[in-house]
């Protein structure tokens, strides 16, 4: 079953990979839909053939291991150091108790998952990196993994080179293939808006020489005081392409099945401000944007209740 739901998982991304991203409203090929359809027919007949199907409402067991997957906004970066990670104050797996992650509100559930919180995410990583570090989670059996992954695939040099959203969409295929294979829970999250920091740091200085300084998201924050035509549809051409990233993590995680969970858009629809953003780049968001980003997320996501988390040694006799 396992095989068949990888191979399945697989052929979704091979038959989308060369297809046109559907226009909002559309509809995706016959094609593809079909393989949606399969994707959820197999996923769903593991996790019943299991005991572990449970409608939407029901409590998840706390898992024995977590693990966060993405970029340098999971990894910390900026948060508490000079362009450093900072996993201790992630939003997912961190330790920090301003931040409140969602580790430390699955530990207030079931202290057996103390010392269990894994960082599998790596500054500038892209879409591309993602099924390396779903590897790394399934070899070290986590039973819940967050994943918050695009910012760098719509960061490029150039506006041209964003990763296309068909290549996108396969390479998260891949990486929950991977992660179905052991029933992994999985929190999706939504792109953070990168024309929304634009805007509320376009008309600050300091906020606009790092950009440039430091070539920032140059697709997205690049001449930031410019508002030639050129420069406009460049934006909305990036923030386009971030939506789309969002529709096809919403599409896949949707395809996995009980199992994923995607904000609903949560992160990109979140009004932050310059308050929530590192001083030492205006691009990572710090302590304060660390812990928005775990409450928005964590109530988006799946809902957990200590009276079923499984037994501390029968969760890890494995």
């Amino acid at each position: 079953m396992v095989g068949r739901l990888v191979s399945v998982l697989a052929a979704a991304a091979v038959g989308t990979a060369g297809a046109a991203v559907p226009a909002a409203g559309g509809t995706a090929a016959p094609a593809a839909a079909e393989a949606r359809a399969e994707i959820r027919a197999e996923i769903r007949a593991q996790v019943g053939a299991g005991g572990r199907a449970r409608g939407r409402a029901a409590a998840e067991p706390v898992p024995a291991v977590m693990a966060a997957l993405g970029d340098s906004i999971t990894a910390g970066f900026n948060a508490c150091g000079w362009y450093a990670a900072c996993p201790a104050r992630s939003w997912s797996t961190g330790d920090a108790a301003g931040v409140r992650s969602h580790y430390l509100r699955l530990l207030a559930l079931d202290p057996a998952l103390r010392g269990h919180n894994l960082n599998f995410a790596v500054p500038g990583a892209t879409s591309a990196g993602l099924a390396a570090q779903a590897a790394r989670a399934v070899a070290a059996r986590a039973g819940y993994v967050t994943v918050l992954i695009g910012a760098q695939d719509a960061c490029s040099r150039r506006q041209a080179r964003m990763t296309p959203v068909a290549t996108y969409r396969a390479r998260i295929t891949r990486a929950f293939a991977l992660l179905a294979t052991t029933g992994t829970k999985i929190f999706a999250a939504s792109v953070p808006d990168l024309w929304r920091l634009w805007r509320i740091g376009r008309d600050n200085m300091v906020a606009r020489s790092f950009w440039a300084i430091g070539h920032i998201c140059p697709a997205m924050l690049a001449d930031a005081a410019s508002d030639a035509r050129a420069d406009r549809l460049r934006r909305a051409r990036v923030r386009a392409r971030v939506r789309a990233y969002n529709a096809a993590m919403a599409e896949v995680c949707a395809a996995y099945g009980p199992g994923c969970r995607y904000d609903g858009g949560a992160v990109f629809d979140y009004p932050f401000t310059l308050d929530h953003v590192s001083a030492w780049d205006f691009f990572h968001p710090d302590d304060q944007g660390q812990r928005a980003l775990a409450e928005v997320t964590y109530a988006a996501g799946f809902r957990w209740d200590a009276a079923v988390a499984p037994a501390p040694q029968a969760a890890r006799r494995r």
